[in-house]
């Protein structure tokens, strides 16, 4: 509370203000922890369990999982804005999967040397990247004359394949 009534009088001198509208708080604690408001200095500020800051979101009980699903939608949003390029017959498979790594796996993994990885993120992060690259390696035509889609394998095989194709020899 001091060090708040410190910072507040400190900034007025400049003609900073805090203002109480948008100002808000969070309690990060293993504790439940109810109240609503804080009152300072005859302002007031609402308690809130988490908020988004410059991009990521933080929450009270350090969680990511909210974070992570954020990625993901905007990581299908930057998918589908750029579906028609990903589509085009004209694009090698190469320059596709340069633009997957280039555009839509930075969007998905922004901000990421701050996660904690656990086994079902890992997992999420997976799915999505192999549900973008089936999507750009497209099916598999069976002898038969059937379609499938292809296996993480296959997919892992051909990833190897082009990043094999990018390196010139000395």
């Amino acid at each position: 509370m001091d060090m708040f009534i410190k910072l507040n009088n400190e900034a007025s001198k400049f003609g900073l203000f805090i203002n109480e509208n948008k100002t808000k708080y969070m309690m990060c604690t293993s504790k439940q922890y109810r109240e609503n408001k804080l009152e300072i200095d005859n302002m007031s500020f609402e308690s809130v369990q988490y908020f988004k800051y410059l991009g990521p979101i933080v929450n009270q009980n350090n969680s990511i999982e909210e974070e992570i699903q954020e990625r993901l939608i905007a990581g299908n949003k930057a998918f589908y804005a750029n579906q028609k390029m990903f589509q085009n017959k004209l694009l090698s498979k190469k320059s596709k999967l340069k633009l997957y790594w280039t555009l839509i796996r930075r969007v998905v993994t922004y901000a990421c040397e701050t996660w904690v990885l656990k086994e079902n993120i890992i997992q999420k992060l997976m799915i999505f990247e192999s549900k973008i690259l089936r999507k750009i390696f497209g099916p598999t035509k069976e002898v038969d004359g059937l379609w499938r889609i292809k296996t993480n394998e296959e997919l892992d095989e051909l990833i190897k394949r082009k990043k094999c194709n990018t390196v010139k020899p000395a």
